[in-house]
């Protein structure tokens, strides 16, 4: 099959970064590879690698070419496990990564699960709240929190948060309760990565810029201030649920509450998805939603 010449190598030269890396995961020799990329960019007619002697890049019209290569040979080793019955054990390597509190309070515990249910699976999972690309890092999921980017992943909704605003008793005593979105500006509104709170007016949603003393990119440091008195805070609500059920921190502006935002599953689009990633998508849907 003449089509089929030199898709396996090219990939794999991708995603190790060199002809010598290639060669070992295929295991065949170092020309066979060269001569495999090389007639399939001279079938193409158009070059796919740059190379050089320290280094081998990848060009344009390769990163496209990678991308729908990639999606071939999954969609062809899925069709091999179907044949070999294989599909009802999920099996090999999974990448993955997720939001850090979240990842690691709410998402670790259900892959933990799915591992022990299906010991074939070997799990890589990062947590950051980096937004990682997952093409070029070789990621098969991410979990996302929120509002999505427009992008070609996608994106399955698992299930739902909810955004609270509130203040420990102690505060509130101390200094009374806002009761109007224009009352944040008489309160110490403890701050995140954002300058702003999200809130819904008349069925719209809006923006406020809120202002305070303290400020920490960290979720679990804005809580604790938020429970030591020292301010007025807006987290998810699996940051601060435990609390307001037992009374430490109480709820304020309900009626201006947002509404629930997604948790997403995203993924590289492909129009066969391995069972392993179906499977794994699947799991975290029951356990979340």
């Amino acid at each position: 099959m003449l089509g089929w010449e030199g898709v396996t190598e090219f990939v794999a030269v991708v995603e190790s970064g060199s002809f010598t890396g290639a060669a070992q995961r295929l295991e065949i020799s170092v020309a066979q590879v060269s001569r495999q990329v090389s007639a399939l960019e001279k079938r193409l007619a158009c070059q796919l690698l740059h190379r050089t002697t320290r280094k081998v890049s990848v060009t344009e019209a390769g990163q496209l070419y990678y991308q729908y290569g990639r999606q071939v040979l999954d969609g062809l080793a899925d069709a091999e496990r179907a044949v070999s019955n294989l599909q009802s054990t999920p099996s090999g390597k999974i990448k993955m990564t997720a939001p850090n509190t979240y990842g690691e309070t709410k998402i670790a515990p259900i892959l933990n699960d799915f591992v022990a249910q299906y010991p074939e699976i070997e799990l890589h999972c990062v947590f950051t709240n980096q937004k990682i690309d997952l093409i070029d890092g070789g990621f098969d999921v991410a979990i996302r929190l929120g509002r999505l980017e427009d992008s070609t992943l996608v994106a399955k909704r698992l299930g739902s948060r909810r955004q609270y605003v509130c203040a420990s008793p102690a505060y509130i005593s101390a200094n009374g309760e806002p009761h109007l979105i224009s009352e944040l500006n008489r309160h110490n509104c403890l701050q995140g990565s954002l300058e702003y709170w999200r809130f819904q007016e008349k069925g719209q949603e809006r923006n406020i810029k809120v202002s305070g003393k303290i400020h920490f990119n960290s979720g679990v440091a804005l809580l604790d201030a938020a429970l030591k008195g020292l301010g007025v805070v807006q987290l998810p609500d699996y940051y601060v649920q435990e609390y307001i059920n037992n009374g430490q921190l109480s709820v304020v502006l309900q009626s201006f509450q947002t509404t629930d935002e997604g948790i997403w599953a995203l993924y590289p689009k492909s129009k066969h998805l391995s069972s392993k990633i179906r499977r794994l998508v699947d799991f975290l849907g029951e356990r979340l939603s």
